[in-house]
């Protein structure tokens, strides 16, 4: 290799590693940006959904926390609305013991269509994703981003294999390319091939098609289960 081409390669090595910066600075910008007008958003609708359930006789808390794995493997608490009756967890390790096509269901997506743990309330925070907006605050915390992969449960990481570390080199976003993509019609194995794509090709274009396609299927209610 000449003098000329190693220079030319050096070149575009700084100018890849210059663009990433920039991208990772504007990303975190946006990242605050939005994470400070949907926490804003957030309240008014807690307010709403406290006096739903409420009324419902839910007493419970409304919010909802379950540890997810970030980016690097390392783990977090991620927030959001609940939208499953308090013992969901005890409810779905009966429902794996008791109902074949259900934890066959299971297996195939890692989640199940008229999933009977989903509360009236919890079925309509779902169909229009209002159960998501407590990540905002996960966004703002920078455990998460507006745009990336689905934060995958402690337990799944056996389920992503060869897949792991691509996935998780990259932060967990709030949307991302699944979300757009069927997300409750595509299959598990389907996810992790969309989303290690997503990890290696990421980039400020791919991420405001997202961002966009997002907006779309929120207003058809599309893939939201």
């Amino acid at each position: 290799m000449n003098t000329n081409s190693v220079m030319l390669s050096e070149s575009l090595k700084v100018d890849t590693v210059t663009n990433k910066i920039i991208y990772v600075k504007l990303k975190r910008g946006f990242d605050i940006l939005f994470g400070l007008f949907g926490i804003l958003l957030m309240v008014p609708i807690a307010f709403i959904i406290k006096a739903v359930s409420i009324y419902n006789r839910d007493y419970h808390s409304i919010f909802y926390k379950q540890q997810r794995i970030g980016k690097n493997g390392k783990l977090f608490f991620m927030y959001k609305f609940r939208t499953m009756v308090p013992n969901a967890d005890e409810v779905l390790i009966e429902l794996m013991r008791t109902n074949p096509s259900f934890r066959n269901e299971y297996y195939i997506n890692k989640k199940v269509k008229n999933d009977p743990r989903i509360t009236k309330v919890g079925r309509f925070l779902r169909k229009t994703s209002l159960d998501e907006v407590p990540q905002f605050i996960n966004v703002l915390l920078g455990n998460m981003s507006l745009v990336g992969n689905r934060p995958y449960l402690p337990y799944e990481k056996e389920d992503m294999g060869e897949y792991f570390k691509i996935i998780t080199s990259t932060k967990p976003g709030l949307t991302g390319i699944w979300q757009v993509s069927g997300r409750s019609n595509t299959t598990f194995q389907k996810r992790l091939m969309l989303e290690k794509d997503y990890s290696i090709h990421f980039n400020l274009k791919k991420d405001l098609d997202i961002i966009g396609k997002t907006i779309v299927q929120v207003f058809k209610k599309d893939g939201a289960e």
